[in-house]
């Protein structure tokens, strides 16, 4: 599976299915070899993979992340394998054990000992039996992981890690971690405008899903240093700076190959719109698209 250095991240939750299938026609054409979906409130991952993969030819589609607390072991190893299989290896798993708020308060779970939990998930999901025509090769794993624990159990046991919400100075961290060879996919967002003031204002609107919403996410910008003070009213314009590339076209760029400066082995890019809009900025898709990194 060859997914490149530069792939798309977005949420087609506010997009209808055709226009999402549209959407993923647009990009294989524009050549990006890669995109990548959540998995949280809306569609269910694997039946939303199915039918994109089924409307394209050629672009890989991946999760980012499957959650592992929507599906058992055995259920997420045959989706995995079905995907693959029928796609001509184009799916691309990412897993991980999401958040608290959304897997005890949402769903229901105990969400306790989580690295433990995707250990034991792990082995579950190799050891699970599979009586079907499956892919021609193993497929890969990436898994959602962001601290040091969860990146050690990525390298041991995967084909590498999807970081999220995070700046390059965590992107080197987590590259001396696993070591060079493994596969290091970082999702970037960007906004394509050059007024602070409008480009932070929708930076913020993004980033306040994450922070402090969502503890993991908290918690790993305290390990780079990040403290309350930058959490406060929406975040300090250092921190916003830090996690959303916004400018222009030269300065995205510039983002882009620090993450890839950084270690990165894949950068998938989120184009958030300016006007705030829940809908890709195809402004930064065309001038993003041949890209040399």
């Amino acid at each position: 599976m060859d997914i490149g250095k530069l792939g798309v991240w977005f949420f087609l939750e506010t997009m209808p299915s055709e226009e999402a299938a549209k959407f993923l026609q647009g990009l294989e054409k524009r050549g990006y070899p890669a995109f990548w979906l959540p998995e949280a409130v809306g569609r269910e991952a694997f039946a939303q993979c199915g039918f994109l993969l089924a409307r394209t030819e050629k672009i890989v589609v991946a999760t980012g992340i499957a959650n592992i607390w929507a599906r058992d072991p055995m259920t997420m190893a045959a989706g995995q394998k079905t995907l693959a299989e029928a796609s001509g290896g184009r799916f691309l798993l990412g897993i991980g054990v999401s958040h608290a708020p959304l897997v005890q308060g949402l769903r229901g779970h105990d969400y306790h000992k989580p690295l433990t939990t995707m250990r034991d998930y792990l082995d579950k999901m190799q050891s699970a039996p599979f009586v079907a025509v499956g892919p021609a090769e193993t497929p890969p794993i990436v898994l959602g992981a962001i601290r040091p624990k969860m990146i050690e159990l990525a390298a041991a046991r995967t084909m590498g890690t999807h970081t999220y919400f995070v700046p390059p100075e965590h992107t080197a961290r987590t590259r001396a971690a696993i070591g060079p060879d493994k596969w290091l996919c970082v999702a970037q967002a960007v906004i394509l405008e050059s007024d602070p003031d409008r480009a932070r204002a929708v930076a913020r609107s993004y980033m306040r899903t994450y922070v402090p919403a969502l503890p993991n996410y908290t918690e790993n910008l305290r390990s780079l240093g990040w403290t309350d003070a930058d959490f406060a009213d929406g975040c300090s314009d250092r921190l916003v700076d830090a996690i959303v590339a916004w400018g222009d076209e030269k300065a995205i760029v510039s983002r882009l190959r620090a993450q890839l400066d950084a270690g990165a082995s894949h950068v998938c890019f989120l184009p958030l719109r300016p006007d705030g809009a829940p809908l890709p900025d195809e402004r930064v898709l065309d001038a993003l698209a041949n890209l040399k990194l």
